[in-house]
């Protein structure tokens, strides 16, 4: 017996009935079929797979909140992933769920996230014909353009998860409980940021959804981790009164720092940055990279650029334009 077989008959004795097991044959699909490991579950390969693809190093240069922060504590999109890792796995294990493919989907969550956060996510949907979800970009890259064009080849549990960690309904818990880490890590973690560049006040936080979920971040995420356990399996949620205190306070959120002009004031600099990349790579197509140029062929010159511009990390981009539109002086 491998250590994997070991593995999957552990799963089955200890997991709850409402877990996606690892020989779960709907969650463990594959659109390429391949040889079992002797030694990782198939959720334990999807993991290891984002973990070390291109797109998860890119993330930590890409903007969570504040664009392109300088100073070490503010947090990227790659701190954030890890952030809402560490929650989901910690709400799964309370619940006797698959950690396993709860991390691989944590993991992979936002690899589609384009450059400068929802600002650049806002101007390719606008911009690009097909639309553009960061949640939907997500699957396309562990699908089509990891690993030069060939995917990751990920499990259908893992894809679902990422595709409905926004809005939708994920086809297992492991995948519901990504979404609620999801918010649960970016609303905590964006008081502490923004308290940390000077936009909000703790005691403007409002009174109410203090009382209920607690005057500090740990207290906070410990409230809102323990209300999804509380809650059950059945139906993965926050109790009734924690999750109106969760929603009045991510309103809050985004009344007094999303939308605030102090933290979006770049923004307006981002979305003409990127609009003229994405003219430029549209007149000069002939110019991007051969596996967009690949792309291109099969569908059309829009796809290929936003598959491209969206890759970017904040950095890259403002390195690219400088390159093609900022004048060089004569040395």
């Amino acid at each position: 017996m491998t250590v994997r077989e070991q593995t999957e008959i552990t799963e089955t004795g200890i997991l709850s009935k409402y877990a996606c097991t690892s020989i779960d044959e709907a969650g463990t699909k594959r659109e390429d079929q391949e040889e079992k490991c002797p030694y990782r579950t198939e959720f334990q390969r999807d993991r290891d797979r984002i973990l070390h693809c291109n797109s998860f190093r890119r993330l930590k240069r890409k903007t969570q909140v504040f664009l392109s922060p300088v100073g070490d504590h503010y947090r990227t999109r790659l701190t954030h992933t890890l952030e809402v890792s560490q929650i989901a796995r910690t709400i799964s294990r309370g619940m006797r769920l698959n950690e396993d493919l709860t991390e691989a989907i944590a993991l992979g969550h936002d690899l589609g996230h384009s450059p400068f956060g929802h600002c650049g996510e806002k101007v390719l949907n606008e911009i690009c014909p097909h639309g553009f979800k960061h949640y939907i970009q997500s699957v396309r890259v562990v699908e089509s353009l990891e690993k030069d064009g060939q995917g990751l080849n990920l499990t259908y549990a893992v894809r679902d998860g990422i595709k409905c960690h926004t809005n939708m309904i994920a086809s297992t818990k492991e995948g519901n409980v990504v979404r609620l880490a999801d918010t649960i890590a970016y609303i905590n973690h964006d008081i502490e940021d923004s308290i940390r560049a000077g936009i909000l006040r703790p005691e403007a936080l409002p009174r109410d959804c203090v009382n209920v979920l607690g005057d500090t971040k740990t207290k906070r995420i410990t409230t809102l981790i323990a209300s999804v356990i509380g809650h059950g399996a059945y139906e993965i949620d926050f109790a009734p009164e924690i999750r109106k205190a969760h929603d009045d306070l991510k309103q809050f959120m985004f009344d007094k720092v999303y939308t605030n002009p102090a933290a979006k004031q770049e923004e307006a600099k981002a979305e003409l940055l990127l609009k003229k990349l994405y003219s430029y790579y549209i007149e000069h197509s002939n110019k991007l990279p051969e596996l967009y140029l690949r792309i291109m062929k099969e569908t059309d010159a829009d796809r290929a650029v936003c598959d491209y511009i969206s890759g970017m990390s904040d950095e890259y981009a403002v390195d690219l334009y400088t390159e093609l539109f900022v004048p060089k002086f004569w040395k």
